[in-house]
């Protein structure tokens, strides 16, 4: 497997991811932001997050767990584990196909409760006023699917805590997000044997290995000058 292009995503994927959270995090934070006003738990559960563990530790865990789920469902998006695509666009359309199906009134039931597609709809169709519309609805199907999975794995998909939510990135549909980037790292030769049609379950591994080996680099580097170890970087 070329893991060049892995490795390079990977590693500009944590920084990337990190910054988006960190910014999120002090757009939700201030004294008179929306989230403050319409979802004052989520507010409170990451407040009492950043008290336990501190902003630093919050904005790595969730930049992780985002950057985990969106890998992940681009490698079933692949492998056809998913019915309907979450992060990848049909061919010929540019759009995730779950956005698109949506768009055309189709949402898978099993996936998406009943409260949520109604949501969707009315924000699609205009009922529902937002500043980005198609942007809000396809995050809204990406929790939506990232809870679904949580049945059959919950050790990959936890259904998502309010505040884990709250900080996803917000650019997920042009071509400079997060996601662009992860299906151009992602291509199908890295995900599934052109020759047997077997997954390559391995581009998993490869990409959490280079996720975290700046920080790992950063933790020898400390060893190097007598700095402990500390819990937080024992992962590391």
């Amino acid at each position: 497997m070329e893991t060049a292009k892995l490795k390079k995503f990977a590693q500009f994927a944590r920084r990337s991811l990190m910054e988006q959270v960190s910014a999120k995090l002090k757009l939700e934070l201030a004294e008179n932001s929306a989230a403050r006003r319409e979802r004052p738990e989520a507010i409170k559960k990451l407040e009492e997050a950043i008290m336990a563990t501190g902003r630093e530790q919050v904005v790595e865990r969730v930049a992780y767990i985002w950057f985990n789920r969106f890998c992940a469902l681009r490698f079933m998006d692949v492998n056809r584990y998913t019915r309907i695509w979450v992060v990848s666009p049909a061919e010929g359309q540019s759009q995730p196909e779950v956005l698109a199906e949506a768009k055309m009134g189709h949402i898978d039931e099993d996936a998406v409760p009943e409260i949520m597609r109604q949501r969707i709809f009315a924000l699609l169709d205009g009922r529902e006023p937002s500043r980005d519309p198609q942007g809000e609805a396809y995050r809204l199907l990406v929790v939506a699917t990232c809870n679904y999975w949580n049945q059959a794995m919950p050790f990959l998909f936890e259904r998502i805590d309010d505040y884990t939510e709250l900080l996803m990135p917000g650019d997920l549909l042009s071509g400079n997000s997060i996601l662009a980037y992860t299906r151009e790292a992602m291509t199908p030769d890295a995900c599934k044997d052109p020759n047997t049609e077997e997954p390559i379950v391995e581009v998993i591994g490869w990409l959490y290995q280079f996720y975290i080996s700046e920080k790992k680099d950063e933790v020898f580097d400390g060893l190097k000058n007598n700095k402990k170890i500390t819990p937080d970087n024992i992962l590391a």
